[in-house]
């Protein structure tokens, strides 16, 4: 997800005005407080590109369900962005495992990245918010687990995944969730070190 910036003032001022643009969207769309599958892809999918953010939307939405309870209420939500943009580049990689671990076990097969990553494809393209990629989502897998998984066994561990992101800027920016797709309602200002184009 995006990488930790200096917090200013302003950056201050402007946090606490996007926590409660958030939190007002929110009660507008959400008034019970809490969001469903459905209801976030509806608005996830307005504010990026349809039918082809669907099933990412569903991934994110898996993630930010901190407790499995099949819904997401403000709290799991802010505390999900909070951390995206103020968190620390360990506790943003955390969460990213988390979106790729879709069956919850601790490890990420190459199954799992790929879905992740054809699902991210085909937002990006629809939507031109990248540059285009040279490789396939199937070439960038690869490319990344032949980097991460150290021991061979053909699932990325938690701590594979965080080492080699930590130690390589282009896994890191293939693997790291961009905080502006996480919203219901307006996107997120971007920081600088916000700004290069990545797959999430």
């Amino acid at each position: 997800m995006g990488q930790a910036a200096v917090q200013t003032c302003g950056r201050s001022k402007s946090y606490v005005t996007e926590l409660y643009e958030w939190f007002r969207k929110f009660v507008i769309e959400c008034p019970s407080g809490l969001i469903a599958l459905h209801e976030f892809q509806r608005h996830f999918c307005d504010g990026t590109v349809g039918s082809e953010s669907a099933e990412y939307a569903e991934q994110i939405f898996r993630t930010l369900d901190s407790n499995g309870d099949g819904v997401v209420d403000f709290r799991e939500y802010v505390m999900a962005i909070s951390m995206l943009i103020e968190g620390s580049a360990v506790e943003k990689l955390r969460w990213s495992f988390k979106l790729y671990d879709k069956d919850r076990d601790g490890a990420i097969t190459k199954e799992e990245m790929l879905e992740i990553m054809q699902a991210v494809y085909k937002m990006n393209v629809a939507a031109g918010l990248t540059k285009p990629n040279p490789l396939t989502a199937e070439e960038c897998t690869s490319r990344i687990f032949v980097r991460l998984d150290k021991d061979n066994n053909a699932i990325i561990s938690l701590e594979e995944f965080i080492e080699g992101a930590l130690d390589d800027n282009w896994i890191r920016e293939m693997l790291e969730c961009d905080p502006s797709t996480v919203k219901v309602g307006r996107p997120l200002k971007r920081d600088t070190a916000l700004e290069n184009p990545r797959l999430i």
